[in-house]
């Protein structure tokens, strides 16, 4: 069964902070309900920060199976792994400095280089992890697929007006967005559409009209675009879910 945007469910909380931790307890439970590695693709942004420093504290840092999840990103700006604008910077002061994660099982996006030349690289590690060159109908490739939601309909780095956004092959591509700063490295729709669940993270009233737009079915926005052959969950808080809140909890 394939699910998108507009047919995920939501579950609708109370503010970002229960957000980030109904989702802690969402990862938590997938992760030692799974045998073998958990893959899971992180994303940037203040609610999946929170969320982060949640895993990162009790009582989640001592029963989350660190040992057996393997993180990569779906999305980083093309920047020094130094830089306090890059996703894997943030992970790493929120969370990753501070849990028993074997440093192998962190798959930074690489930001040397050229580009294109990167996410080519990134795409061989991602499959090297897969064990297939090749994406497979009902083998997927991320346990969970963390999400943002951009108020201009854009998540991960599939930003509106790029060409990244037609992609049907490669699981890795560039960005160069026209109302942000940075190349950027992203996962592409078919990359993150080989999935057991895609989470979206959204927290506030300013989400709210892009939110609407993107679960009604809007094809001018990115994220409308996003699908997975598993189970797609919006997590958002009351403000984001506007007039639907109540509707779906």
């Amino acid at each position: 069964m394939t699910q998108d945007a507009t047919t995920g469910r939501a579950e609708i909380l109370a503010d970002p902070e229960a957000v980030a931790q109904r989702t802690a307890e969402f990862l938590t439970e997938q992760a030692l309900a799974k045998q073998g590695a958990f893959m899971v693709a992180l994303s940037g942004g203040s609610t999946p920060k929170r969320l982060y420093e949640i895993l990162a504290a009790s009582p989640y840092a001592a029963k989350f199976p660190w040992d057996r999840v393997q993180l990569f990103y779906g999305d980083e700006r093309f920047v020094s792994p130094e830089d306090e604008s890059s996703n894997y910077h943030m992970s790493s002061v929120a969370m990753l400095s501070k849990v028993p994660v074997p440093s192998s099982n962190v798959h930074r996006m690489p930001t040397d280089g050229d580009p294109a030349d990167a996410a080519h690289r990134y795409q061989r590690e991602l499959q090297a992890a897969y064990g297939a060159d090749t994406l497979e109908p009902g083998r997927p490739l991320f346990d969970v697929v963390l999400l943002g939601l951009g108020e201009n309909g854009h998540t991960a780095s599939l930003f509106p007006g790029t060409d990244v956004l037609n992609e049907t092959q490669a699981w890795v591509g560039t960005c160069v967005p026209h109302d942000a700063p940075h190349t950027r490295l992203t996962l592409t729709y078919p990359a993150i559409a080989s999935s057991r669940f895609v989470l979206f993270l959204v927290a506030g009233a300013g989400k709210a009209d892009i939110v609407a737009k993107v679960r009604g079915g809007d094809a001018a926005q990115p994220s409308t675009h996003i699908t997975t052959e598993g189970e797609l969950i919006w997590m958002l808080d009351r403000a984001a879910a506007g007039n639907a809140a109540g509707a779906d909890d």
